[in-house]
This record gives C-alpha cells, sequence and structure tokens, in this order.
C-alpha cells in the first residue's frame, strides 16, 4: 500500500512488540489464574465455589451491580442527551462533573463516603438517630460502585449522539411526534449499539470494582464483602487455591466483556458501512 512507508521488518517488530505485551500481560495471567484454580483439583475448585461466603459474595456483587447499572443508565441517557441535544447554562460544568470519577482515585472516593456517611462523618449522627445505616452496609457499597461506573454510559453516548446531530428529532417534531415517541422511535434506536457497550463497560467495572468498595465495606464475611474483596481475603490467608478459583469468576467475566465488545465494535462498523435504510417515520410507517 502506498501510505505505508515503513520497511516490512519495522512492522513486523511492531506486530511483534505489541503481541509480545499482549501475550505478558493479558493472556499469560489468565492461564496462570485458571492453572492455580485447578491445582488441587476440582473438588477444590467447586468446594471454594459453592462455599457460602463465596456465594454471598456473587449474590452481594450481582446486587450491587444491578442496582448501580440502571441508575447510570437512567443518568446517562438523561445527561447525554442534554448535553447533545440542547443548549443550556452549566454545560461545560455538567461535562466536567461527568468526568470527575476519572480524576479522583476510588480511594479518596469511598473515604468521602466515610466522612459524609460515617458514625463520626456530617451526616453519621442524623443517620444514627433514624437508625440508618450506609457505611459498612449495602448502601454504602452500591454509592461507591454508581459514583466510580458514573461516567461510562454517558461518554459513551454522548459522542454518539453530537455526531448525529438534532434533524432527525427536529423532523420528527414538526411531524407532530411528543418528545417521549422521539426519543422511543429516532433518538433511542439511533444510539442502540453504543448505549448497549457503555452498559458492559459500566457493568464489568461495577462487578470488579475493589478501591472504593473496599473503603466502605467493612469486610464484613458473608454481609459486605463482593467477588474482589472476597479474593482478597482469601488470598491473605493463603487460601490460595480457593483464592484463584472464585478469581476466575471474574476472569471468566473479564473474557465475556471481551467479546461482547468486540461484537458490539463490528456491530457498529458493520452498520455504519451500509447504505441507509428507508427512513421510517415517527409513526412507524415505511417512506417511500
Amino acid at each position: 500500500m502506498k501510505h505505508l512507508t515503513e520497511p516490512a521488518y519495522v512492522r513486523w517488530i511492531l506486530i511483534g512488540v505489541a503481541l509480545l505485551f499482549l501475550a505478558l500481560f493479558l493472556i499469560l495471567p489468565l492461564i496462570a489464574v485458571f492453572t492455580e484454580a485447578f491445582k488441587q483439583g476440582a473438588g477444590v475448585f467447586v468446594a471454594s465455589i459453592a462455599d457460602p461466603e463465596t456465594l454471598s459474595a456473587v449474590k452481594l456483587t450481582l446486587l450491587v451491580a444491578a442496582i448501580s447499572v440502571p441508575l447510570n443508565v437512567t443518568f446517562g441517557i438523561a445527561a447525554a442527551w442534554a448535553i447533545a441535544k440542547f443548549s443550556f447554562r452549566g454545560k461545560n460544568v455538567l461535562l466536567t462533573l461527568i468526568d470527575l470519577p476519572f480524576a479522583v482515585s476510588p480511594v479518596i472516593a469511598g473515604l468521602i463516603f466515610v466522612l459524609l456517611f460515617g458514625s463520626q462523618g456530617i451526616l453519621g449522627p442524623w443517620l444514627d438517630l433514624h437508625d440508618m445505616k450506609i457505611i459498612f452496609a449495602v448502601p454504602g457499597i452500591v454509592l461507591a460502585t454508581t459514583f466510580v461506573t458514573f461516567p461510562f454510559v454517558a461518554r459513551e453516548l454522548i459522542p454518539i449522539m453530537e455526531a448525529q446531530g438534532k434533524d432527525e428529532e427536529e423532523a420528527a417534531v414538526s411531524l407532530g411526534a411528543s418528545g417521549w415517541k422521539t426519543f422511543l422511535r429516532v433518538t433511542l434506536p439511533n444510539v442502540k449499539w453504543g448505549l448497549l457497550y457503555g452498559v458492559i463497560l459500566c457493568n464489568a467495572r461495577a462487578m470488579g470494582e475493589f478501591g472504593a468498595v473496599s473503603v466502605v465495606s467493612g469486610h464484613i464475611r458473608g454481609m459486605t464483602n463482593t467477588l474482589p474483596l472476597h479474593v482478597e481475603i482469601l488470598y491473605n490467608e493463603y487460601q490460595f487455591a480457593a483464592a484463584f478459583a472464585v478469581a476466575t469468576l471474574l476472569a471468566a467475566l473479564a473474557l465475556v466483556t471481551l467479546i461482547v465488545k468486540s461484537f458490539i465494535e463490528w456491530k457498529t462498523e458493520r452498520q455504519s458501512g451500509v447504505e441507509e435504510e428507508p427512513y421510517i417515520d415517527v409513526t412507524g410507517e415505511r417512506a417511500g
């Protein structure tokens, strides 16, 4: 190809370096995790997964993800729609706030929640008076997880919506469609793959979050330990086979996330490369 001016050996060296890094930092660690998990046999692996504390950690991880991901999806869609489709005061402030979790360490974020809702925190006495517990309980874990996963959905949708512009929405409104119908029939279908991509990344981060959750959880066995925290406890207690067995659940989640992510990227590229389909108006009727 004319635009490739580098010698062939340079390209092969670059490809080799990339594959070497991929093997060292992705493939080998995954192999090590699964190898150590089954090192003492399948019986130990199954027993480690079926342990009541492991099952409790799995349930809590799924519960936290089931709460935090829909919250971030709702906010992400609303924020992206507002930022991309409307002009208003404070837009730049909203964009900055969305990016805030990227700039703040998860441990610091967890500490902020402790200072706000802990027993000695700003709102701690009021919460104790009303018998409400946030820190060292499920609500604190949900808050911390929601904070660290805050930007993922919005940041995936904002550039997509901005690139699409407002022409289709304005055309739908001019044809008599309500705002809600315009969103459901025009806006949402146009961003469905970006939305799914953001949901997948948000869910993966929610289930794998360690720093912020570690600060607010209290590490109470069978109650406030998520899967990452449970793996740490098992490893610190020299239960290596059990720790790696539980870690395979997170590794499997990472692999599934990677596969689905690759599929969505392929689907998005394929969809952007095909010709536009016949226009369908907001009433669902096909135009000529």
